[in-house]
């Protein structure tokens, strides 16, 4: 990572860090068990800036109730450790300085005795501290991907460009490395590629846990919040889903919310709002997910705080399973034109299951989107990624040079939670810029390639290799500094056969990447990438269609430490897939069966940007 604001300590056994003082009552904190289920942590507040609190997975949410001079200031919801520790998250306790903390915690296990309760972990292992490191412990920690510093993550919020800073917030678990306590974190860049991270952005509070939404910079101090003002639109989640403000005039450092909270109600589950200025109408459009509807709502307003409900998009169109989430509006150029494209992520009901990104392209008139149809009448499902591992995906708002630029949530609901790592979970897509183009059928088809900036990632250029291809692999060693990653840049002309690139390691994991020029396809075989068995839905032979002519394959592979991303032509077709090898992939290996030629190929060793 770049600069770091905060210092986390996330080493499991927290008690025997350095400078971390044991849970004893001379030490400032005491833990008085009131019954089999509820135990009170008294906690002075003066001394040191942060509780640390054990974690053990396998046990369920314990509620923890944060009380400041008997005032409930806050409730939050950690998996307190049983019988051993797994890692250890922080409570902040500066806010509470001056004042009697005291934390009410009832924990979900069941208990014969209150000593029997008293022997659990967490309370043996609480601690207080001043400091604490995010040094990496994971060994499938992304290398040049986005991740939270720790704990959990998973949509993309808030994005947003301004003054030369991208900002990127997220659904953030600050207390475990599994869903809940949904907070937006915050990290931001200058490159797209280098982050800094700045912990919570919007927290919880009397409206709910704060879902997903976006951000947008009201140029005209619409909203009364300030000329230039970052204004968020966020769902909170309570008993009932609604939509609530928030602002920022120090360029996202500090957000306020608004008083009147929440802005927009309604008497069924809605979500996810998505709002951007429409220059034509002058006034403001906001799109939200009428999630178990199957459609998106689309309002209007002309201040961000009064909104009319204008239309409504979805019903019975593209994928229909699951739960409609995270929609997307916006205009991209088209030939001569321009058309609209919206994004449509689901969950479940994707190509491969589980959570996926389709798109509809059509036309807006400020009100109503109107979807474009096929020669027989019927609107098309067209899938953004054919991926297992891309999903929530947005864009940025206020982009320069009239970019589209997009990032997505790596992971799937179907084993999110369940991924071997534990000091953080999930990762974002590399950023992508979006364009159209025709397809074989006519009709306009999204590509998403890298952006501009990935390109900063390479550590060298390698000469380029052109050869003949045959049932005979041809084998190629990768970069051995940083666990191998890498990019690979290839151009494949082929006859009727597949040409497969397989990447492997000397445990006999590997990960197949098939180009089938006869159906015209590309696909991603990882059933036997490493490890697999932390869920059965995770094994899986991925396959996205090429919509547009293809005379020669051109692809770019991006192989971190547990993902690859492969772009085929420009990214008119992108499969994005987890992937935990035991180890390193060490080699690349080119086979063709009838005879091909690999026009050129090129290993690019990458520069890590988080270590």
């Amino acid at each position: 990572m770049n600069t770091q604001s905060l210092k986390f300590l996330l080493a499991a056994g927290a008690a025997v860090c350095a400078g971390i003082v044991p849970a004893t009552a001379a030490n400032g904190i005491k833990v008085e068990h009131l019954g089999v289920n509820n135990t009170l942590v008294r906690v002075n507040p003066d001394s040191v800036r942060w509780l640390i609190m054990p974690v053990q997975e396998s046990c369920d949410d314990a509620r923890v109730n944060v009380l400041a001079d008997g005032k409930l200031e806050r409730t939050i919801f950690v998996r307190l450790s049983k019988n051993h520790t797994d890692y250890t998250v922080p409570l902040d306790l500066t806010p509470y300085r001056g004042k009697k903390v005291v934390l009410d915690i009832v924990t979900p296990q069941s208990r014969s005795s209150v000593r029997e309760a008293a022997n659990d972990a967490c309370w043996q292992d609480m601690a207080l501290s001043d400091s604490y490191s995010t040094a990496n412990r994971e060994k499938y920690r992304p290398a040049f991907h986005h991740t939270p510093l720790y704990g959990w993550m998973n949509d993309p919020n808030g994005m947003v460009y301004k003054d030369g800073v991208w900002t990127l917030c997220y659904q953030w678990n600050p207390y475990g490395s599994k869903w809940q306590n949904m907070t937006w974190g915050r990290s931001t860049s200058k490159d797209l590629v280098n982050w800094e991270h700045h912990g919570p952005a919007i927290v919880p509070d009397g409206l709910g846990t704060i879902f997903s939404g976006s951000c947008a910079i009201d140029r005209e101090n619409s909203a009364g919040f300030g000329k230039d003002a970052i204004v968020a639109m966020y769902t909170s989640a309570a008993t009932s889903q609604t939509q609530s403000l928030a602002h920022s005039t120090d360029g996202g450092n500090t957000f306020h919310k608004y008083a009147g909270n929440p802005v927009i109600t309604l008497d069924s589950e809605f979500r996810d709002p998505n709002m951007f200025w429409y220059a034509p109408a002058k006034e403001w459009v906001l799109v939200l997910a009428h999630a178990l509807e199957h459609e998106m709502l689309v309002y209007t307003s002309k201040d961000m705080k009064n909104w009319t409900l204008q239309s409504r998009f979805g019903k019975g169109l593209g994928a229909q399973d699951g739960v409609w989430e995270c929609p997307d509006l916006f205009e991209l150029p088209a030939g001569k034109g321009s058309k609209w494209v919206m994004l449509v992520n689901l969950n479940p009901g994707g190509p491969f299951g589980g959570s996926a990104t389709q798109y509809f392209v059509g036309d807006f008139d400020g009100k109503t989107f109107t979807p474009d149809r096929d020669k027989n009448g019927n609107v098309p499902t067209k899938w953004m990624d054919y991926g297992k591992d891309h999903y929530a995906t947005v864009s940025f708002s206020d982009t320069p040079d009239g970019r589209r630029t997009v990032l997505g949530w790596m992971s799937n609901w179907q084993y999110a939670n369940d991924v071997p790592t534990q000091q953080y979970r999930s990762a974002n897509t590399l950023p992508r810029d979006l364009s159209l183009f025709r397809g074989k059928d006519g009709s306009w088809y999204l590509a998403s390639a890298p952006s501009p900036e990935v390109d900063a990632l390479r550590a060298s250029t390698p000469a380029p290799v052109n050869s003949s291809l045959s049932t005979t692999p041809v084998v190629y060693t990768l970069p051995a500094d940083n666990d191998g990653i890498c990019e690979i840049d290839a151009t494949i002309t082929a006859a009727k056969g597949p040409v497969t690139m397989t990447l492997s390691n000397d445990k006999g994991e590997k990960t197949l990447i098939t180009y089938d020029p006869a159906k015209a396809t590309v696909s991603v075989d990882r059933t036997a990438s490493g490890v697999t068995d932390f869920s059965r839905d995770f094994s899986a032979v991925t396959t996205a269609p090429l919509p547009a002519k293809v005379k020669a394959l051109s692809l770019r592979i991006f192989v971190d430490r547990s993902s690859i991303e492969v772009f085929a032509n420009d990214g008119q077709a992108v499969l994005t897939n987890l992937v935990f090898p035991s180890a390193p992939y060490s080699t690349l290996s080119v086979s063709a069966d009838p005879k091909a030629t690999l026009k050129a190929l090129s290993v690019y060793p990458l520069k890590p940007t988080v270590k």
